[in-house]
C-alpha cells in the first residue's frame, strides 16, 4: 500500500509520519513523504505548482494521497489570495485529476473555517458552506474539486477539523506557552479572545483518525482481486477532540497544565477580551464546533476530551525536552 503524503514537515504531517502503521489492509505501508522544500527522507513538492502535483501522482502511482499540506496563514491569505487559491484549491484539483486517471484515492484535510459560525449548534458535514475569508473560501474550493472528481466514485473523503495544535510546528499551544512565560516574568496579563467557540484538536488524535479511515476500506463485492473501495464511507466527515472551549478557556488550561507538567514555572493571569478588542485582517467564525458523531461510529474511535488531549501533548513536550 503506497501513500503519498503532502505537508510532511508540518505539525500534522510530522505526526502522521510518526504514527504510520506498518500495515494497511494487510499490506505493508510505504509512505512517500513530501513538503515544499523537502529534507532528509522528505521529497520536495510545491503545492502551488499544479503540474508538479499531477506528476507526483503519475510518477509514484500511490494508492492514496493524504493532502495534509495547505496554505494556513489565515490573515496573510487576505493579501495573498492567488497563492492561497493555488495551494488550497489548485493542488487538490490537480491531485484529484491525476488520481482519477491512475485509480488512486484521496484524503483531503480541511477546516472549520469553511463555515460562517453563525449558528449555535455543531455543524454537520453536509451543511452548506459559507466561508468568511480567503482562507476558508480556498479550502472550500479544494473540497468541492475533490468531491466532484472522486467523491462520487467512493474514492475520496474530505475530513474537516478545528483548532489544530501539537508539540511541533506553529500553533496556539506553543505560542501560549511562550507568552505565559514572558507575561508571568513581566507580571503582565495575557489577553485572549473569549467570544470565539470551538474545540481544540490535537494532531495525535487526528492522525490516528486519518490512518483509521484509510484502513477502513472494503473489498468490492465479488471482486476480491480489486483494491479496497470506500463503498460505505461518506465523502464528508468531521474529526475533532471532544468538548467545547473558547480561545480564553484554551489559554487558561495551557497555563494550568503547563505548571502541572513542569513546562511553566508560573502561568500568567489570563484576561478575557472580545473579538472586537483584537481585530485581525481575516474574520473568524464565532462558533465552529463540528458534529463528529458520524466519524466516531464509522471509524470506531472515541475522541479524548480536549483538556485530556492537551495534557497528553504537554507531557510529550516535557519528555522530549528531557531526552
Amino acid at each position: 500500500m503506497k501513500v503519498l503524503l503532502t505537508g510532511a514537515s508540518g505539525q500534522l504531517g510530522q505526526t502522521l509520519r510518526s504514527r504510520q502503521p506498518a500495515f494497511v489492509l494487510g499490506q505493508p505501508c510505504e509512505l512517500i513523504a513530501t513538503s515544499r522544500h523537502g529534507s532528509d527522507g522528505v521529497l520536495a513538492l510545491d503545492l502551488s505548482d499544479a503540474e508538479a502535483c499531477k506528476e507526483a501522482v503519475r510518477h509514484h502511482r500511490p494508492d492514496w494521497v493524504i493532502n495534509a499540506g495547505a496554505y494556513t496563514a489565515v490573515d496573510l491569505a487576505e493579501s495573498e489570495p492567488a497563492l492561497a487559491e493555488m495551494v488550497n484549491a489548485g493542488a487538490p484539483l490537480a491531485f484529484a485529476k491525476a488520481l482519477k486517471d491512475s485509480g488512486g484515492r484521496m484524503l483531503q484535510l480541511s477546516t472549520d473555517f469553511v463555515f460562517s459560525g453563525n449558528q449555535g449548534h455543531p455543524y454537520r458535514p453536509e451543511q452548506q458552506l459559507n466561508p468568511l475569508g480567503v482562507y476558508g473560501a480556498s479550502k472550500a474550493a479544494g473540497e468541492m474539486a475533490v468531491q466532484k472528481l472522486l467523491g462520487c466514485e467512493g474514492r475520496a473523503v474530505v475530513l474537516r477539523t478545528s483548532w489544530l495544535y501539537g508539540p511541533l510546528g506553529n500553533n496556539f499551544l506553543l505560542t501560549m506557552l511562550r507568552l505565559h512565560h514572558q507575561r508571568a516574568l513581566a507580571a503582565e496579563p495575557l489577553c485572549v479572545v473569549a467570544d470565539q467557540v470551538g474545540c481544540p484538536t490535537a494532531t495525535i488524535g487526528l492522525a490516528d483518525a486519518c490512518w483509521a479511515l484509510i484502513n477502513s476500506g472494503v473489498k468490492s463485492a465479488g471482486k476480491p482481486d480489486q483494491q479496497p473501495l470506500l463503498a460505505s464511507m461518506p465523502t464528508l466527515l468531521h474529526w475533532s477532540d471532544a468538548g467545547v472551549a473558547s480561545w480564553y478557556d484554551f489559554a487558561v488550561a495551557i497555563g494550568d497544565l503547563g505548571q502541572q507538567s513542569g513546562l511553566l514555572k508560573r502561568a500568567a493571569e489570563v484576561q478575557p477580551i472580545s473579538t472586537a478588542q483584537y481585530p485581525t485582517l481575516a474574520k473568524r467564525p464565532s462558533y465552529s464546533l463540528l458534529d463528529c458523531s458520524r466519524s466516531h461510529n464509522l471509524l470506531d474511535l472515541e475522541p479524548k476530551h480536549w483538556r485530556l488531549a492537551l495534557q497528553q501533548v504537554m507531557l510529550a513536550i516535557r519528555d522530549d525536552q528531557k531526552s
